[in-house]
């Protein structure tokens, strides 16, 4: 879908079209004719903005992947999976306050039914973290369930705080969201009621379900079902 050159900037143009020709090719690749026919300009505009076409394919892939990874900490270091979520969220909004014309036109650019190539990775880096959480017992819904909940309020709050004057966006609406969104899916907040604090542990017990065990493929589908029932919090409160 092409769109006015005067609608966004050059940057930005550059980098949504490589990330519709990435998601659009299946295999990750785009040629520097097919960018810049997309994007409406001339090689040499996309050397001087980006130095190469790996340049420019390297910014757009990094967005999806480097949400909700810490930089300054190696894989290997265990790190409190909720707080690893709080400077994610925050590198979420920074990349859109920084990319505001890119971030706006990728995330405002959905098929029903159908995952983004490039905005996909974060959620599956961020449900990652949630699934440690839940084998911490600091959830009190399922991480699946918890992820899509918190890239939603992610997303709008990037969008709303883009739409404020450049001069004074508010990031404490933007911290505000995020320990509100994490209230409405961690355990620790659920503190004195009982029902909660089952669920948190049935959710625990239900993500350990991925790791190898001696159990039955029947045997593990059943033990599933049961802690989901546990987990639902109809069935958790009773």
């Amino acid at each position: 879908m092409r769109r006015p050159v005067s609608s966004t900037s050059t940057r930005d143009r550059l980098l949504l079209a490589a990330a519709e020709l990435l998601h659009e090719s299946g295999d990750r690749t785009a040629s520097t004719r097919a960018i810049c026919e997309r994007a409406g300009v001339q090689a040499p505009t996309l050397y001087h903005h980006f130095g190469s076409k790996q340049g420019l394919i390297d910014a757009v892939i990094q967005h999806g992947f480097n949400q909700y990874v810490d930089p300054a900490r190696s894989p290997a270091e265990a790190a409190d999976p909720i707080d690893s979520i709080r400077h994610g969220w925050d590198r979420h909004v920074e990349f859109g306050l920084e990319h505001p014309g890119f971030y706006a036109l990728l995330y405002g650019n959905v098929e029903r039914g159908k995952q983004c190539a490039i905005t996909s990775p974060a959620l599956a880096r961020l449900t990652e973290l949630l699934r440690e959480a839940a084998r911490r017992g600091q959830l009190r819904v399922p991480p699946a369930a918890a992820a899509a909940h918190l890239l939603a309020v992610n997303v709008g709050v990037t969008l709303s705080l883009i739409a404020q004057p450049e001069e004074h966006p508010a990031l404490s609406l933007s911290h505000q969201a995020r320990e509100a969104a994490l209230a409405a899916i961690c355990a620790e907040h659920a503190a004195g009621s009982a029902g909660p604090g089952r669920a948190a542990a049935a959710i625990a017990l239900a993500a350990t379900l991925d790791d190898k065990s001696d159990l039955s493929a029947g045997e593990t589908a059943l033990l599933r079902e049961l802690l989901q029932r546990l987990a639902t919090p109809s069935t958790a409160s009773r």
